[in-house]
């Protein structure tokens, strides 16, 4: 996968691209970031992005001429452009799985007041991750980044990403370590027995329990299998709730 962001600040990728998961992924050939400035598409000798707004108002949009100039000099006919935008769709991880199977994406992160409006017309898809106002697209790039880069083939363990919550519309159940016992906190017997059916049940009924507590929502929509349907049954008698 090939995956290339234009934005104003380029040097603020070079933390969440040099660590971790996102790091091994480009060492390993097993996807490409290039973070391009827009800046260099500007024609004017001072590198001007972005003007006034017609009509008065607060603040500067970026100029549609220079981000359309950066989006042709960076796409072909198989990438696939999102414009990083509060009014976009609102991200999940079905997003990030439909995204994860794309060839090539490129990332345009807005900055300032907005975009002039007509770059909406030079895009495929328009993305936010969340109801809130942000400095600029950069962080939501990121995060995009992030959640498509760890579904790719070989990034990480197929059944580490299979367990994350979301990845099958459920929170995911609770996770313990060593020491087995801490300040009176005790590992739940279950998971210490070497009995793996019982420790699939008894994740499967956290699962749903953390979910139901949580994120009811996530249960709204979702067809639940028998074994679940009489799982969420067992935690609703035992919260007293019917």
């Amino acid at each position: 996968m090939k995956i290339k962001i234009l934005t104003l600040f380029p040097n603020m990728f070079e933390g969440i691209l040099g660590e971790s998961i996102l790091k091994r992924a480009i060492e390993a050939g097993i996807c490409s970031v290039e973070v391009i400035d827009m800046r260099t598409y500007s024609l004017d000798k001072h590198h001007h992005v972005d003007d006034t707004p017609y009509g008065g108002g607060a603040g500067m949009v970026l100029a549609c001429d220079v981000v359309d100039r950066a989006i042709e000099a960076n796409s072909t006919s198989n990438t696939y452009k999102i414009l990083m935008t509060p009014q976009g769709r609102p991200y999940h991880q079905e997003i990030a799985k439909e995204l994860s199977s794309k060839d090539e994406i490129l990332l345009i992160c807005g900055h300032y007041e907005g975009f002039d409006e007509r770059i909406r017309e030079y895009v495929d898809d328009e993305i936010s991750v969340g109801d809130y106002v942000l400095t600029g697209g950069e962080l939501p790039a990121a995060i995009l980044c992030d959640s498509i880069i760890r579904l790719l083939d070989h990034a990480i363990k197929k059944e580490s990403s299979e367990d994350d919550s979301f990845s099958n519309g459920l929170l995911e159940y609770p996770q313990y370590t060593r020491p087995a016992e801490y300040k009176g906190s005790v590992v739940p017997e279950v998971l210490v027995n070497g009995n793996h059916k019982l420790i699939r049940e008894f994740r499967l009924k956290e699962s749903l329990r953390k979910t139901y507590l949580r994120r009811p929502d996530l249960l709204e929509n979702r067809e639940l299998t028998k074994e679940e349907s009489k799982l969420l049954k067992e935690i609703q008698e035992e919260l007293g709730k019917h």
